[in-house]
């Protein structure tokens, strides 16, 4: 036998090598944004998924899928201005986040194409990782598949005197699982019965590698899918740490080999890579196998978990099985990780403890609410108490300052990830079911997405504080988007019994001035009780392109990026919802 030389040799071991990187694409980490004033711009774009035609998609500021990781630190006042330049309608919902709910950004918040809105509001929030995404109703999958969205990164002094991994795109990374059908064209799938993808991608990137140093590194997870659920682990088996879910960090790191994550959740772990070798690889993978979900649940029925369903016994190219999805009932990569050199200061122990959390009490509940999944059945809609979402109905009121606690009833036909909007909650139990029965300790930090299984129920308490509004509502609803888009949401809104701030007036006298203007517009009242609650502005066709809830009218409006012409504001009063409209001239 003819010997290899050890050139030859060299060569076809880094040809090898080459050969399988090859097969994987790096992991797309987005920009940052820092500071306390964001602008955002959403867009139609293109990206280049696959060989052959482009994909239409959407995207926010410079990216083709996706947009931004907007870092903001407790305490601060946030401006944004959020700006549409899609060829949709579409809203930018801020998960998760802590705020008024005319800022909430819901169904009701609607931004026309070519509007700019403009919400602000006081970060309340303590570190955690959010993100923020389109909620038009009906539109809410369409808008997401296309990849509008993005990541967002709250700080505090105590996470930073914390021992962990904060240095972003390094040993801090933000990972947003997904996955995409393509069609004929290569252009994404988004019908209602589009219910998973055939092709996983992690922020944008299909077939995605990383490289991680040899340390400890913090993953913050987003399941950002439409509805499927991802069970995570990684392929040596290891055991990897949960320090926080949707709302913050917990109490010390969680150990798991697998990690449950439905649609909206997000877990922050830490990965140990102290003893891996350089230049070795690890992959990061979904055990969405049937053997693997029953593993997670010993002895219940795996049926209901988003993406069991249908498989993949009979592909059929690029459209895939309708129901199913190519990865449906499968195991399959995530990511590969690619191990190399430790970087300067870094982090290589796992902390013990990590915060102290202070949950509410059930002694504390003024209220207790249940909530009902409904329909369903012989293949119908899913819907909460029986009814379909109405932008014109309230669902439930809350008092502002209650504690109180909510049952969410599930029926027998599938799993559902249920979201409330503004507060974050406790859980404090598991009820029946399949699934997911126990409580597992990783969920008992704070939540804003939990997932109900099959003939199951959970409680959770949660305290609505700080905003009240008795006219623009938040929501509650199924995270799972094609539920979501054909009705399986509510509505609820959180009032003052008190009356505190609620003045007497009847007389609507809102000014503008100075008319014609060039640089800022002011809106004043001589009646002092007067307060301002939305401002719109109309150009001379009668489109909308300025919208401003609850406006700082001593800031006045910057008119110097307006067209010379005729304009009309339409302001709204703050008690009685009345509005009244002028005309202005822009010089």
């Amino acid at each position: 036998m003819k010997k290899i030389s050890k050139n030859t040799l060299f060569f076809l071991i880094i040809f090898k090598a080459n050969f399988l990187l090859a097969q994987y694409n790096n992991l797309w980490i987005p920009d940052t944004l820092s500071g306390t004033t964001f602008n955002l711009i959403l867009k139609d774009t293109f990206a280049q998924f696959r060989t052959g035609n482009q994909t239409i998609t959407g995207a926010v500021n410079k990216s083709n899928f996706w947009g931004p990781t907007i870092i903001m630190r407790k305490g601060d006042a946030v401006n944004f201005n959020v700006t549409n330049k899609l060829n949709d309608s579409t809203t930018i919902h801020w998960h998760g986040m802590h705020l008024p709910a005319i800022m909430d950004g819901g169904p009701h918040q609607i931004i026309p194409p070519g509007a700019s809105w403009q919400p602000y509001w006081q970060v309340n929030n303590q570190a955690a990782t959010l993100w923020y995404h389109p909620h038009l109703h009906e539109m809410t999958q369409q808008h997401v598949t296309k990849g509008i969205g993005g990541f967002i990164i709250i700080r505090d002094s105590t996470e930073d005197a914390l021992p962990i991994p904060r240095k972003y795109g390094i040993d801090d990374i933000p990972l947003a699982l997904t996955s995409r059908r393509f069609l004929t064209g290569n252009q994404m799938a988004f019908s209602l019965i589009d219910n998973y993808g055939d092709y996983e991608m992690v922020n944008g990137t299909l077939k995605a590698q990383l490289n991680l140093p040899k340390q400890v590194v913090r993953l913050r997870i987003l399941n950002g899918e439409i509805q499927r659920g991802y069970n995570i682990g990684f392929s040596d088996n290891s055991t990897f740490f949960v320090i926080a879910n949707d709302d913050g960090l917990l109490d010390a790191p969680i150990p798991v080999t697998r990690l449950a994550v439905q649609t909206g959740e997000r877990y922050e772990v830490l990965v140990d890579l102290t003893k891996a070798t350089i230049g070795g690889t690890l992959d990061m993978i979904a055990y969405n196998s049937a053997s693997e979900l029953q593993a997670l649940t010993p002895g219940q029925n795996i049926f209901g978990w988003p993406g069991n369903e249908g498989n993949p016994s009979n592909p059929t190219g690029n459209n895939g099985p309708i129901n199913g999805g190519l990865l449906n009932n499968t195991n399959f990569n995530i990511l590969r990780i690619n191990i190399v050199a430790t970087t300067s200061n870094p982090i290589t122990l796992i902390p013990v403890t990590l915060i102290k959390n202070n949950y509410w009490t059930t002694a504390e509940v003024s209220k207790s609410r249940t909530i009902t999944i409904t329909g369903g059945q012989a293949g119908t809609a899913f819907s909460l108490d029986n009814a379909f979402f109405s932008l014109t109905k309230t669902n439930q009121t809350v008092n502002l300052g209650a504690v109180e606690k909510w049952t969410i009833v599930n029926n027998n036909i599938f799993g559902h990830a249920f979201h409330l909007h503004d507060v974050p909650f406790h859980i404090i139990s598991r009820s029946g079911g399949n699934m997911g029965t126990n409580l597992r300790t990783y969920e008992q930090g704070w939540k804003d997405v939990v997932w109900i299984p099959i003939s199951g129920s959970v409680t959770f308490l949660a305290k609505f504080e700080d905003y009240a509004d008795s006219k623009w509502p938040y929501m509650y609803h199924c995270h799972a988007l094609t539920h979501e888009d054909e009705g399986m949401m509510a509505s609820f809104v959180v009032v003052n019994p008190a009356g505190i701030n609620q003045e007497n007036y009847s007389d609507l006298d809102f000014m503008v001035s100075p008319n014609p203007v060039k640089d800022k517009l002011f809106v004043s009242s001589s009646n002092p009780a007067l307060k301002v609650y939305y401002i719109k502005i109309f150009d001379a066709a009668g489109r909308t392109i300025y919208m401003m809830p609850m406006p700082k009218l001593n800031e006045g409006i910057d008119m110097r990026n307006f067209k010379p012409g005729t304009y009309t504001i339409q302001v709204t009063d703050e008690k009685f919802k009345q509005t009244i409209t002028k005309k202005f001239i822009v010089e």
